[in-house]
Protein backbone atom coordinates (compact mmCIF):
# COMPACT_ATOMS: atom_id res chain seq x y z
CA UNK A 1 0.00 0.00 0.00
CA UNK A 2 0.76 3.29 -0.78
CA UNK A 3 1.04 6.50 1.21
CA UNK A 4 -1.47 7.79 -0.90
CA UNK A 5 -3.74 5.00 -0.32
CA UNK A 6 -3.48 4.82 3.50
CA UNK A 7 -4.13 8.95 3.03
CA UNK A 8 -7.05 8.34 0.96
CA UNK A 9 -8.83 5.14 3.19
CA UNK A 10 -12.17 5.87 4.85
CA UNK A 11 -10.62 5.30 8.01
CA UNK A 12 -7.57 7.43 7.60
CA UNK A 13 -10.08 10.40 6.58
CA UNK A 14 -12.50 9.64 9.70
CA UNK A 15 -9.34 9.65 12.00
CA UNK A 16 -8.16 12.42 10.39
CA UNK A 17 -11.56 14.86 10.70
CA UNK A 18 -11.83 13.18 14.59
CA UNK A 19 -8.90 14.71 15.30
CA UNK A 20 -9.73 17.71 13.93
CA UNK A 21 -12.76 18.14 15.85
CA UNK A 22 -11.04 16.82 19.18
CA UNK A 23 -8.75 19.64 18.72
CA UNK A 24 -11.40 21.96 18.10
CA UNK A 25 -13.26 21.08 21.16
CA UNK A 26 -10.39 20.67 23.35
CA UNK A 27 -9.33 24.43 22.46
CA UNK A 28 -12.97 25.59 23.26
CA UNK A 29 -12.97 23.35 26.94
CA UNK A 30 -9.55 25.38 27.23
CA UNK A 31 -10.80 28.59 25.87
CA UNK A 32 -14.07 27.67 28.40
CA UNK A 33 -11.91 27.27 31.03
CA UNK A 34 -9.73 30.42 31.07
CA UNK A 35 -13.11 32.41 30.72
CA UNK A 36 -14.27 30.51 33.78
CA UNK A 37 -11.07 31.25 35.46
CA UNK A 38 -10.92 34.90 34.58
CA UNK A 39 -15.14 34.90 35.49
CA UNK A 40 -14.29 33.76 39.44
CA UNK A 41 -11.25 35.71 39.83
CA UNK A 42 -14.00 38.82 38.74
CA UNK A 43 -16.74 37.69 40.29
CA UNK A 44 -14.38 37.45 43.90
CA UNK A 45 -13.12 40.94 43.12
CA UNK A 46 -16.50 42.44 42.80
CA UNK A 47 -17.65 40.18 46.16
CA UNK A 48 -14.56 41.37 47.90
CA UNK A 49 -15.23 45.29 46.93
CA UNK A 50 -19.08 45.17 48.20
CA UNK A 51 -18.22 43.40 51.51
CA UNK A 52 -15.70 46.03 51.99
CA UNK A 53 -18.40 48.76 50.77
CA UNK A 54 -20.98 46.87 52.91
CA UNK A 55 -18.95 47.04 55.75
CA UNK A 56 -18.22 50.52 55.11
CA UNK A 57 -21.84 51.31 55.20
CA UNK A 58 -22.30 49.39 58.44
CA UNK A 59 -19.74 51.34 60.03
CA UNK A 60 -21.15 54.72 58.79
CA UNK A 61 -24.72 53.64 60.02
CA UNK A 62 -23.39 52.61 63.21
CA UNK A 63 -21.47 55.85 63.97
CA UNK A 64 -24.63 58.22 62.62
CA UNK A 65 -26.91 55.91 65.20
CA UNK A 66 -24.80 56.89 67.99
CA UNK A 67 -24.69 60.68 66.76
CA UNK A 68 -28.25 60.48 66.59
CA UNK A 69 -28.64 59.63 69.86
CA UNK A 70 -26.10 61.85 71.29
CA UNK A 71 -28.18 64.70 69.44
CA UNK A 72 -31.13 63.22 71.30
CA UNK A 73 -29.69 63.40 74.72
CA UNK A 74 -28.80 66.84 74.17
CA UNK A 75 -31.74 67.62 73.07
CA UNK A 76 -33.45 65.96 76.10
CA UNK A 77 -30.80 67.93 78.23
CA UNK A 78 -31.27 71.45 76.50
CA UNK A 79 -35.28 70.93 76.71
CA UNK A 80 -34.64 69.97 80.42
CA UNK A 81 -32.99 73.69 81.22
CA UNK A 82 -35.56 76.04 82.84
CA UNK A 83 -35.88 78.70 79.86
CA UNK A 84 -36.47 76.34 78.24
CA UNK A 85 -38.84 74.29 79.45
CA UNK A 86 -40.79 77.27 79.86
CA UNK A 87 -41.04 77.57 76.51
CA UNK A 88 -42.06 74.34 76.16
CA UNK A 89 -44.95 74.44 78.15
CA UNK A 90 -46.02 77.67 76.63
CA UNK A 91 -45.92 75.89 73.05
CA UNK A 92 -47.67 73.10 74.47
CA UNK A 93 -50.68 75.31 75.99
CA UNK A 94 -50.93 77.51 72.96
CA UNK A 95 -51.58 74.38 70.95
CA UNK A 96 -53.59 73.04 72.90
CA UNK A 97 -55.93 76.44 73.04
CA UNK A 98 -55.71 76.34 69.09
CA UNK A 99 -57.06 72.46 69.46
CA UNK A 100 -59.65 73.34 71.98
CA UNK A 101 -60.73 76.53 69.86
CA UNK A 102 -61.33 74.39 67.12
CA UNK A 103 -62.74 71.81 68.53
CA UNK A 104 -65.19 72.92 71.27
CA UNK A 105 -67.14 75.52 69.59
CA UNK A 106 -69.29 77.02 72.87
CA UNK A 107 -66.13 77.52 75.07
CA UNK A 108 -64.12 79.55 72.76
CA UNK A 109 -65.98 82.84 73.80
CA UNK A 110 -65.54 81.96 77.87
CA UNK A 111 -61.85 81.29 76.96
CA UNK A 112 -61.42 84.41 75.23
CA UNK A 113 -62.91 86.36 77.75
CA UNK A 114 -60.76 84.43 80.65
CA UNK A 115 -57.72 84.94 78.73
CA UNK A 116 -58.55 88.61 77.89
CA UNK A 117 -58.39 88.97 81.83
CA UNK A 118 -55.55 87.12 82.82
CA UNK A 119 -53.69 89.41 80.22
CA UNK A 120 -55.08 92.48 81.70
CA UNK A 121 -54.10 91.06 85.35
CA UNK A 122 -50.45 90.31 84.20
CA UNK A 123 -49.86 93.65 82.56
CA UNK A 124 -51.27 95.37 85.81
CA UNK A 125 -49.14 93.38 87.80
CA UNK A 126 -46.59 94.14 85.50
CA UNK A 127 -47.07 98.38 85.59
CA UNK A 128 -47.44 97.98 89.01
CA UNK A 129 -50.98 98.61 89.96
CA UNK A 130 -51.81 95.55 91.47
CA UNK A 131 -49.90 93.02 93.55
CA UNK A 132 -48.23 89.90 92.00
CA UNK A 133 -50.66 86.70 91.89
CA UNK A 134 -49.31 83.79 91.04
CA UNK A 135 -50.93 80.96 90.01
CA UNK A 136 -47.84 78.50 90.54
CA UNK A 137 -46.16 79.81 92.79
CA UNK A 138 -47.36 77.44 95.75
CA UNK A 139 -45.61 74.69 93.54
CA UNK A 140 -42.91 75.87 92.86
CA UNK A 141 -41.87 77.87 96.29
CA UNK A 142 -39.70 76.07 99.21
CA UNK A 143 -41.35 73.35 101.00
CA UNK A 144 -42.13 75.25 104.39
CA UNK A 145 -43.54 78.12 102.98
CA UNK A 146 -47.61 78.83 103.48
CA UNK A 147 -48.66 80.49 100.36
CA UNK A 148 -51.97 80.18 98.56
CA UNK A 149 -52.17 79.17 95.51
CA UNK A 150 -54.63 81.26 93.77
CA UNK A 151 -55.23 84.22 96.36
CA UNK A 152 -58.78 85.52 96.33
CA UNK A 153 -59.95 88.79 94.43
CA UNK A 154 -63.11 91.11 95.16
CA UNK A 155 -64.99 90.04 92.41
CA UNK A 156 -64.23 86.60 90.82
CA UNK A 157 -64.18 86.61 87.10
CA UNK A 158 -67.30 84.30 85.90
CA UNK A 159 -68.49 84.52 82.08
CA UNK A 160 -71.49 85.15 80.95
CA UNK A 161 -73.46 82.54 79.33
Amino acid sequence: MTTQQILLHPFTLGLGLGLVFTALALYRIFRLKLDITRLKRHLSDKLEIEADSHNKLKRDLDGLRKENENMRVKVAGFNEMPDRKLQRDLEIFARAEKRMLINVPGFAPAWENAKHAAHTEIEDEESGKSVSKRVFAKFFAAPGKDDKALPSTEQPAVPEI
